[in-house]
């Protein structure tokens, strides 16, 4: 029975799992679940899921959620996985989950809540929060030092000083992307270059990786998150639009007589 996958590529955790399947052959069926419409919190996929949240998968009757749980089920479990991405050596095997661990408690601490409270908030029906975006800045700052000077440091392309990426550079850097692809809010520019610039610009290690990441997954890696490149374009397409009008019935407003 083919794997099912039950994703929203709008969600990072979601696309690592796709471009990982992608990337090794996996044989799937991506199965949409659309956050914004709520779906994840049905009693349908609470089958799948009892927490209601993506990624899970069902592999026959072997259910399983969690994206990193996911990742390492997926690289153990189908042929073909190169070992790099979750080695068989057990030395090796332990500094990658002690990355994965590291993620939840930092960097996704950081970047999600961030890009939530500056972002995606209003789409989910929610209003943006300028006070918990500031808060999860701080640990977005902090958690990209640590990236550029601890897990970054060494000869290496990848993560622990690696030429080869491991599933948790698809992990982080899926969690960085979504600083990349959703730069504006209804109505005011929040990652705007400048803004881009402070975050990234002096994590020149960081940068790099990801563009490491990106060509090693190539072409998938770019065509899962196409889904969110085109929000951004739409993002732009409204303010644009909303600018104009704006615009122009200000033009339209008669002139006052100061007589």
């Amino acid at each position: 029975m083919k794997l099912k996958v039950y994703a929203d590529r709008m969600s990072q955790p979601c696309r690592a799992v796709i471009i990982f399947c992608k990337v090794n052959g996996i044989d799937y069926e991506e199965i949409k679940v659309h956050i914004s419409k709520g779906q994840h919190l049905t009693p349908e996929f609470a089958e799948i899921n009892p927490m209601k949240q993506l990624p899970a998968i069902a592999d026959g009757r072997f259910k399983l959620f969690e994206s990193h749980a996911i990742l390492i089920y997926l690289a153990c479990a189908f042929p073909g996985v190169a070992d790099h991405w979750y080695p068989a050596d057990v030395f090796k095997r332990s500094k990658i989950h002690s990355v994965l661990d590291w993620h939840h408690s930092n960097l996704r601490r950081g970047a999600a809540p961030y890009v939530f409270n500056t972002t995606i908030a209003p789409i989910l029906g929610r209003p943006l929060n300028p006070q918990v975006a500031a808060e999860a800045e701080i640990i977005l700052s902090s958690s990209l030092s640590k990236l550029e000077s601890f897990w970054l440091k060494g000869n290496g392309r990848f993560l622990l000083g690696r030429n080869q990426p491991s599933i948790a550079d698809l992990s982080l850097v899926c969690e960085l992307m979504q600083l990349e692809c959703f730069p504006l809010t209804y109505t005011t520019p929040v990652l705007d270059e400048k803004d881009r610039t402070r975050l990234l610009g002096p994590h020149k290690k960081v940068q790099q990786w990801i563009e490491n990441t990106r060509n090693a997954t190539s072409p998938h890696f770019d065509e899962v998150h196409r889904v969110i490149m085109l929000a951004k374009e739409r993002q732009q397409h409204q303010r644009l639009k909303a600018a104009k009008n704006e615009g122009g019935s200000n033009m339209k407003r008669p002139l006052v007589s100061r007589m």
